[in-house]
C-alpha cells in the first residue's frame, strides 16, 4: 500500500535534501509537488490543502531556513504533520461491560470477515467473544459467518433463514450470549451496494436498541474518496467510534487512510491486510507515517513475526544453520514459517529502505508461488536426498523435476542456491553482515536467509 505516494514523496524529498541552501521558492516548489502526489493518491482535497499549508508554514521558519540540514528538518515536519493527520496514537477498543461491538459498512468491504478476525484477535487476548449474525439480506451471509466462527473456534448465533426482524435477532442473540458466558458480543450487520435510506434506518434502529460500546465502520481502502463519503454518512447516522480499513494490501494509493480521520474525526482502529484470520492489526499512525516515507515499520514486523513463529523452532533452525547442519528438511520447515507470516511483499515492505530495494530485485521476486514451487521440489526429494543434498545428481534431479512438475533448470537453480546459502551460513562474517542489514534482529536474519532461492536464477536477495 501507499507505494505510489511513497515513491512520489521520496523523489521530492530527495531533491530537497540535495539543495545546499533552502529558499522559500524551493519550499514552495516542493509543496506543490507533494500536493499533487497527495491528490493523485486519492487524498481528499481539503485534507491535502490543510496538510500542505501546515507543513509550509512551519518549513518557512528561520530555524529551518538557516539550519545546516534544512531538507531533513522539512521531512521531519512533514512526518509529524502526517502522524497528526492520521490520529497521533492508536485508540484501543472500549470493551467495558456489556462489551457490545456493532460492525457496519457496505457490501464487499469485508464486514463478515472483519467480524471474525476481530473475534479471533480478542480470543487470543484472553476474552470470550461471540458472533451474532445480523445480516438477514445477503445470500449465505449467515453461513459465511458460521463457517468463519467454526474456523477460529468462537461461538456464533445463527438465526433462522426465514427471519427478517433484525432487532428480534439481536435480542435473542444477546440472551444466548449471556448463556454462553460471553464478555464481548460482535454483531455483524447487513450492508448494501451503496448507502440508502432503508439501510440507514435499520442500522439506526439497531444501534438505538443495542447502545453498543463500539460502532465500527468497515471501509474498503481501495474505494478512495467513496470510502470517505460513506464514513461521513454512517457517522452522521450512528456516531461511529472507529474505522477498520480493509484491503490495504491491494491498494497502491491509500488516500482513504489519510483522509478518513481528518474528515470524520473517527480514529482508524484496525487495518486488514489479507484474508487470513490473523491478518487484522491495530492501526498506529506513527508507524504508518514511517512506512509512507520509506522508513519502514520494524516494530510491527517484529510483532507479527513473534505472534506467528515458534521461538524454540526458530532458535533450533538458527543453531543448525550456524553449525553447518542445515539441510532441506530445515529449509522446508523454514518455508512453512515464512508462509505463516502472510504475503511476503507486505512483510518486506516493513523493512526500512525496502521501497528502493524492491526496484533492484528480479521481476516476481515476491511472488508467493515461488515458495510453493520450491516446496514442491523439496517434497519430491527422498528423505535421504533432503538430508544429504550433495548426492542429488543428474538422474535424481530429473526424477525430482518430474515429481514436482517443475523444470529441471528450476531444480538445478534451487539446489545451487541452497548450496550457496549453506556455505554462507558457515561464514560468521557473512552471517553478521546479513543480520546487520536486518537491523540486528538475529532471528529475522536467520529466517530471511532461507529466501535465497527466490531470486529466480538472477541471484539471491541482498539481505
Amino acid at each position: 500500500m501507499f507505494s505510489q505516494l511513497g515513491d512520489s514523496l521520496d523523489k521530492t524529498f530527495r531533491n530537497l535534501r540535495g539543495v545546499g541552501k533552502i529558499s522559500e521558492k524551493n519550499i514552495a516548489d516542493a509543496m506543490r509537488e507533494i500536493r499533487l502526489s497527495l491528490l493523485e493518491a486519492d487524498v481528499e482535497l481539503s485534507v491535502a490543502k490543510d496538510l500542505i499549508e501546515n507543513v509550509q508554514k512551519k518549513a518557512m521558519g528561520q530555524d529551518v531556513l538557516k539550519s545546516i540540514k534544512p531538507g531533513e528538518q522539512i521531512v521531519k515536519i512533514f512526518q509529524d504533520e502526517l502522524v497528526a493527520l492520521l490520529g497521533y496514537d492508536n485508540e484501543a477498543l472500549n470493551l467495558n461491560a456489556p462489551g457490545h461491538i456493532l460492525i457496519c459498512g457496505l457490501n464487499g468491504a469485508g464486514k463478515t470477515t472483519t467480524s471474525a478476525k476481530l473475534a479471533n484477535r480478542l480470543k487470543k487476548e484472553g476474552r470470550r467473544p461471540v458472533l451474532i449474525a445480523c445480516d438477514l439480506y445477503r445470500p449465505a451471509a449467515i453461513d459465511q459467518l458460521a463457517k468463519l466462527a467454526e474456523q477460529i473456534d468462537v461461538p456464533c448465533y445463527t438465526p433462522d433463514a426465514s427471519e427478517t426482524d433484525v432487532k428480534k435477532v439481536a435480542k435473542a442473540g444477546k440472551k444466548w450470549a449471556e448463556q454462553e458466558g460471553a464478555t464481548v458480543i460482535i454483531f455483524d450487520t447487513a450492508g448494501r451496494q451503496e448507502v440508502d435510506d432503508a439501510l440507514l434506518k435499520e442500522l439506526k434502529g439497531l444501534h438505538e436498541f443495542l447502545k453498543p460500546n463500539e460502532t465500527l465502520l468497515v471501509a474498503d481502502a481501495a474505494t478512495g474518496q467513496q470510502a470517505v463519503s460513506v464514513a461521513t454518512t454512517f457517522d452522521e447516522t450512528v456516531r461511529l467510534t472507529g474505522i477498520v480499513l480493509t484491503k490495504l494490501d491491494g491498494d497502491a494509493r491509500g488516500g482513504a487512510a489519510l483522509s478518513m480521520n481528518a474528515v470524520t474525526g473517527c480514529p482508524i482502529k484496525f487495518i486488514g491486510e489479507g484474508e487470513k484470520m490473523d491478518q487484522l492489526q491495530p492501526f498506529h499512525p506513527s508507524r504508518m507515517a514511517d512506512r509512507i516515507l520509506g522508513m519502514g515499520d520494524v516494530v510491527s514486523m517484529v510483532e507479527q513475526v513473534s505472534e506467528k513463529i515458534n521461538e524454540e523452532d526458530a532458535m533450533r533452525t538458527a543453531k543448525r544453520m550456524s553449525s553447518g547442519q542445515f539441510d532441506f528438511n530445515d529449509f522446508l520447515d523454514q518455508m512453512k514459517m515464512i508462509q505463516s507470516l502472510g504475503p511476503l511483499e507486505g512483510l518486506m515492505g516493513m523493512l526500512p529502505g525496502m521501497g528502493k530495494l524492491k526496484k533492484q530485485l528480479p521481476a516476481g521476486a515476491f511472488d508467493d508461488k515461488r515458495i510453493k514451487h520450491m516446496e514442491a521440489i523439496v517434497l519430491s526429494m527422498t528423505p535421504k536426498e533432503r538430508t544429504k543434498p550433495e548426492i542429488i545428481k543428474g538422474s535424481r534431479r530429473k526424477r525430482i523435476a518430474l515429481g514436482s512438475g517443475r523444470p529441471v533448470l528450476e531444480v538445478n537453480q534451487l539446489i545451487k542456491q541452497f548450496g550457496q546459502m549453506r556455505k554462507m551460513m558457515k561464514s560468521k562474517g557473512k552471517m553478521a553482515a546479513m543480520m546487520k542489514q536486518m537491523g540486528g534482529m538475529e532471528g529475522m536474519g536467520d529466517l530471511m536467509g532461507g529466501l535465497g532461492g527466490l531470486g529466480g536464477g538472477k541471484g539471491k536477495f541482498p539481505f
